[in-house]
């Protein structure tokens, strides 16, 4: 038997420069499913990614801007990425050279979709 977000994260991970992609509650930031290559510390990203898209959405809301609904962390040797739910949030972990684009599409659509 399949979790029941697998078919998420499964179809995420598989475009090139993704390290993991979670579905992560966004009260709590525990990881609800998630397909990760190894040496990606899940608990970690999902954690800091539920706590920012928590804030972004307050920060949003408090600004008049409606709802939050893609939010990308970029650093220097990788980025975050993010879309969500009203209760799920689902977080991908990637290399740089991703393509963002290509990704943000897939994610909204994805998010359209979480409880």
């Amino acid at each position: 038997m399949s979790a029941p977000f697998a078919h998420f994260t499964e179809s995420l991970i598989r475009h090139r420069g993704v390290l993991g992609a979670m579905v992560v509650g966004l009260d709590d930031g525990l990881i609800v499913d998630s397909t990760l290559q190894i040496g990606v510390n899940g608990n970690a990203f999902a954690a800091l990614t539920a706590s920012l898209y928590r804030k972004a959405r307050r920060s949003a809301s408090a600004a008049g801007f409606g709802a939050t609904g893609f939010l990308e962390l970029t650093a220097e040797q990788g980025r975050v990425c993010t879309a969500g739910g009203v209760e799920l949030v689902l977080v991908v972990v990637c290399e740089a050279r991703v393509n963002v684009g290509l990704l943000r599409v897939e994610l909204l659509r994805a998010a359209a979709q979480l409880p």
